[in-house]
C-alpha cells in the first residue's frame, strides 16, 4: 500500500469527535483536510510545514481581497485561496495525530496563524469597502471592525475556556470526560453561520457589491449574537460549582 493510501486509511479511522462542529467542517473541511494530510504524509511534510503552507494560502486570499477590483474571477480566486487555506488548517492537526509529531510549539503556531488570518481578513475587507466599493460612510466602515472584534473574541474565548477547563481538571486530578463520537445535527446546522469555512464561501459573492455587503452584514449580526451567547455559556461553565 502506498504512503498516501495508508495515511487515508489510518486518518479515516481516527477522526476527532464531531461535537460542536458545523456541517461544513464535518462534511467538507475535515474530509478535504484528511486528503491533504495524507498527501503531506506521502511527500514527508511536517505538520508545521503544512501550517505554514496554510498561512500562505490564507495570506494570498487576504492580499487578493485588498488588491483586486470586485469581479467574478476575483471572487473565485479569493474563495479558492481561503478554502484551501482552511482545509490545510485541518490537515496539519490530522498529520500531527497520524505521525505522533504534535507538540506545544506546533499547537501554538497553529493558533497564532488562525488568529492572524482572522484579523487580516477583516482588515482586507475594510480596505476593499473603502478602496473598491467606494464606501465612506462610517457605518459601513465600522462593519469589518465590529466583525473582526466578534470573530476574534469567539476564537480566543473558546480556546481560553478549553485551556482553563483542562487546567482545572489537572489540578483536581481528574481525567478529561470522553467526548461523544458525534454531535447534534441540529447544533451542527445552527453553527454554520459562524463557521469559518462558510465565511470563506461568502467571498464567491465578492463580485457583486450589494449582495456581498448584505450577506456580510447578516453574518456580522449572527457573530455578535453568538458572541453574547458563547460568553454567557462559557462563564456559567467556568463558574459552576464542582464542575
Amino acid at each position: 500500500m502506498s504512503r498516501f493510501g495508508y495515511a487515508v486509511r489510518e486518518l479515516s479511522a481516527a477522526q476527532k469527535s464531531t461535537k460542536g462542529v458545523s456541517l461544513y467542517s464535518r462534511y467538507v473541511n475535515r474530509p478535504a483536510g484528511r486528503l491533504l494530510a495524507a498527501a503531506g504524509y506521502a511527500i514527508k511534510l511536517t505538520p508545521n510545514q503544512i501550517t505554514l503552507i496554510s498561512a500562505a494560502f490564507s495570506l494570498g486570499g487576504v492580499v487578493l481581497i485588498a488588491a483586486l477590483r470586485p469581479s467574478f474571477a476575483a471572487a473565485v480566486a479569493i474563495c479558492a485561496a481561503l478554502v484551501v487555506g482552511f482545509a490545510l488548517d485541518s490537515a496539519d492537526g490530522q498529520l500531527a495525530r497520524l505521525t505522533g509529531a504534535g507538540s506545544a510549539a506546533g499547537e501554538w503556531l497553529d493558533h497564532v496563524v488562525d488568529c492572524g488570518k482572522m484579523l487580516a481578513l477583516h482588515m482586507a475587507v475594510l480596505i476593499a469597502f473603502y478602496r473598491h466599493f467606494g464606501f465612506s460612510d462610517p457605518l459601513y466602515l465600522l462593519m469589518p471592525v465590529v466583525f473582526q472584534f466578534a470573530a476574534v473574541m469567539v476564537f480566543f474565548g473558546g480556546i481560553l475556556t478549553e485551556q482553563l477547563k483542562r487546567a482545572d481538571r489537572l489540578k483536581r486530578g481528574g481525567a478529561a470526560p470522553p467526548a461523544p463520537a458525534s454531535g447534534s445535527t441540529l447544533r451542527a446546522v445552527a453553527l454554520l453561520p459562524v463557521d469559518y469555512g462558510v465565511f470563506c464561501a461568502v467571498f464567491l459573492l465578492f463580485g457583486s457589491r450589494d449582495v456581498f455587503v448584505a450577506v456580510y452584514g447578516v453574518l456580522l449580526a449572527v457573530h455578535v449574537l453568538f458572541l453574547v451567547a458563547f460568553l454567557v455559556k462559557w462563564y456559567r461553565e467556568l463558574s459552576a460549582p464542582g464542575r
